[in-house]
Parts: structure tokens; sequence; C-alpha cells
């Protein structure tokens, strides 16, 4: 959910107060996407990440390889993350760092 109910704050606005109390980065789990496999929250990701100048981590809702290439494209984010689609061996993590290598996007040695 991107604005918050009346009297509440939300990401946006967490996200702004925890980089001006010193945070050094952001891991951004999106609770409505998690466990989904339907991508991660591109929106909220794209919003968080534009608005921080701090590393923000794109966590919940990952369930292809495509969902990471979507990920770094669509937003700013620093780095993104999955469990399920591990832990249930649904993707292999060698696969997701091929397939980003393959379009273009950095990614960690997988050595």
């Amino acid at each position: 959910r991107i604005s918050p109910a009346p009297g509440q704050i939300g990401a946006y606005e967490v996200a702004l107060a925890v980089e001006a109390l010193g945070a050094g980065e952001i891991l951004l789990n999106c609770i409505d996407r998690d466990g989904t496999g339907d991508g991660f929250d591109l929106e909220l990701v794209d919003l968080i990440s534009s608005a921080v100048n701090i590393p923000v981590i794109a966590s919940s809702g990952a369930g292809s390889s495509q969902h990471f290439i979507d990920v770094f494209r669509a937003t700013n984010a620093s780095a993104a993350l999955a469990a399920g689609i591990f832990h249930r061996e649904e993707v292999e993590i060698r696969e997701i760092k091929a397939h980003m290598v393959e379009s273009g996007i950095p990614t960690r040695s997988q050595d």
C-alpha cells in the first residue's frame, strides 16, 4: 500500500525518517507480496529507492529470475533478495545470476 491510511505513516515517511536517523541501508519488505511469487512491488521499490540516498534492498515477491531483472530495470534498488524460491528449489541462484549477466545487470561472481 503506497498511501497510508489517515493518521498513519507510510513506507515513504518511514524511509525518509530512518535515513535521517542514520540508517545505512533499507531492507524493504513488502509483506503483501511475501511468498506470492508474483514479483517485487516495483512501484513501492521505485518510490523508496528514488527518495533516499542510502542503498535499498528489495524483498518479497520474487518468483522467477525475470523478477530480478525487472526490479533492477524499473527501480533504483541496490540489491534484491529472495528466500522461498530457493528453499522450495523453484529457481537456482546460479540461474538468476546467469540471467542477470545476460541482461547486462552487474552481479557478484558465481565463484
